[in-house]
Order: structure tokens, then C-alpha cells, then sequence
């Protein structure tokens, strides 16, 4: 069974207001991608019914929901444009029967013919791609084992293999609020949060593959932390469990409002389970709320 959590307002500092239609229902998905595209796509069909059958406008899916890879090589013999992917093509002809909005996380082919695009997808209600946004911050580290809680240690180097992206995305409307789109490293540097919170986004969406490591550390804190200095509603649709016998993923796919309280959290673990969704219900007017009766001013 799908978490489904209702909420209409933060803590008490900033109650609800009724107002017409004030609530915008999201889901939140969680899935194990491997590098098999239909069987990624099955389980996303699965999602959005999930999400139909709770009354979600929307459905935010994971980073890289298409496929991951075991290795670059095999990324590139996987990746396919957005018009010929039968992923993406798939998802596009289930929007549409569902009349549900889809943001997910894709691959398509780099400029460089040894690269490739870490790019998010708005798919609106007509199945139609809206908007895209190309991954800006990619994840380079080389974490030592025994660094903090990271006992295994962490190694990737994403820039080997994906061309980064050299743009901010304005924020769109959407039938459940102004979205602002980031993809997972991109929660480490709140400029683009705040710039986008600035442009006047409601909600900013981090599609994400953490590691387990990464994840048990700074997964939660940042996501909070992003919400509270932009007074945003933070979607954070995750990867979970072993996609193959190099990649696990750490899951806990979460939704924190603008007073920064953790609305919705899926579960995580090497196993990964079955694809399972989060909804809440957004309410607009909150956001209004906490920016009016704490402004944030700059000065400097």
C-alpha cells in the first residue's frame, strides 16, 4: 500500500486560511531502475495509477527513472532521444490516458558522442514535454572510507560520463503550483534554490539517486534546509535499493513544506520493494503565509 500522507498547513505559527480550492494533491514516487527501460517503465505505470487512485494532479518520479546503467559504456548504448525512447514515449502515452502530470528524471544523448544528458522532464496532462532542465552540479566525489558515517567510502565521478548543464530553469506553472527543477547533487548548492524561490517558485523539486552513505548523512538536512531558507515546498522523489552489484540507492523519497516539517517520507533499504508513492496535499497559501510573516530579506 502507498504512504499517503494528507497535510494542509505547517506548525501553528502560520495556520491554514480556508480558501477556494487551496489544495493541490502530489505524488511523491519511489522505484529501483535498472538498466531493463520497459521493465523501469511497468513500474512507473504502476506509480501513476498509484497516484490516480489517491487523486494526485501530479507525480513526481525519481532522477534517472529511465535506466541505470552498470557501467558508462552500457549508458550509452541505453540512451535514446526523448522521441524515439520507448521509456519516455511509454510515459508520455500514460499521462495522457491518466490526465496526470509527470516530472521525471531522464537520460537523452550528449552533444559529445561519449556523453550523455542528466536531464528532468515536465510532462504535462496531455503527455506532452513542457519543459526540461539539464543537470547543472554533477556528482564527483572520492569519499575515504571512515569519512564521517560513510564506512564503505564513495566513489563516482558523473562528469566522466554526463555533459553537464550550463542553465537555471525559470520556474512553470503546473496544476499543482510554480515548480522550480533541480536534480540530486544540485541540493548542495542552495544559489539555484534561492534563485528560483526568488522567480517566484512554490515548489522546488530535487529527483534524486543518493547513495546510502550520502544519504544517511545529509539526505534529510539538506532537504529541510533547502525548504526553510526559501520558504518552499521541497519535492524529493528518490531511487531505493540495489540496481545492480555497483549502485545502491538510499530512498526515503520526501516532502518537507516551507515551515521546514517532513510532510511525507517513503521507507529505504537494499531491497527496494515495491514502487510505492507519497501524496500530500499542497496548499498554496501557506507558502504566501510563511514568506509574509517571516520575510527574508537580503542584505548582502
Amino acid at each position: 500500500m502507498p504512504l499517503i500522507v494528507r497535510t494542509c498547513s505547517p506548525s501553528q505559527p502560520f495556520p491554514s486560511t480556508r480558501l477556494t480550492n487551496p489544495y493541490r494533491p502530489q505524488a511523491v514516487g519511489q522505484l529501483t531502475s535498472t538498466s531493463n527501460l520497459l521493465h523501469n517503465l511497468s513500474q512507473c505505470q504502476t506509480l501513476v495509477t498509484k497516484a490516480v487512485a489517491a487523486g494526485a494532479k501530479a507525480l513526481f518520479l525519481p532522477e534517472a527513472t529511465d535506466y541505470i546503467a552498470h557501467s558508462p559504456s552500457e549508458s550509452l548504448s541505453l540512451v535514446q532521444p526523448v522521441t524515439t525512447s520507448p521509456f519516455v514515449l511509454g510515459l508520455q502515452a500514460a499521462a495522457r490516458r491518466a490526465r496526470l502530470a509527470i516530472h521525471v528524471g531522464v537520460h537523452e544523448p550528449g552533444a559529445s558522442p561519449s556523453k550523455v544528458r542528466n536531464t528532468a522532464l515536465w510532462i504535462n496532462d496531455r503527455g506532452e514535454i513542457e519543459q526540461r532542465y539539464q543537470k547543472v552540479h554533477l556528482f564527483d566525489v572520492d569519499i575515504p572510507a571512515g569519512s564521517g558515517s560513510a564506512a564503505g567510502g564513495v566513489v563516482l565521478t558523473e562528469s566522466d560520463s554526463v555533459e553537464p548543464g550550463t542553465a537555471i530553469l525559470p520556474p512553470f506553472s503546473t496544476p499543482v503550483g510554480r515548480v522550480g527543477s533541480m536534480i540530486c547533487f544540485d541540493l548542495r548548492f542552495p544559489e539555484i534554490s534561492l534563485r528560483l524561490s526568488r522567480l517566484g517558485a512554490d515548489i522546488l523539486t530535487y529527483p534524486s539517486a543518493f547513495t546510502i552513505p550520502t544519504g544517511q548523512a545529509h539526505w534529510e538536512v539538506l532537504l529541510r534546509a533547502r525548504a526553510i531558507e526559501t520558504q518552499s515546498y521541497v519535492v524529493a522523489a528518490a531511487q531505493v535499493g540495489r540496481h545492480n552489484e555497483k549502485r545502491v540507492s538510499y530512498g526515503h523519497s520526501m516532502v518537507v513544506d516551507p515551515w521546514g516539517t517532513v510532510v511525507a517520507e517513503l521507507g529505504g533499504g537494499e531491497d527496494g520493494g515495491e514502487p510505492e508513492i507519497g501524496v500530500v496535499e499542497v496548499d498554496l497559501g501557506v507558502v504566501g503565509r510563511v514568506r509574509g510573516g517571516m520575510k527574508l530579506v537580503r542584505r548582502a
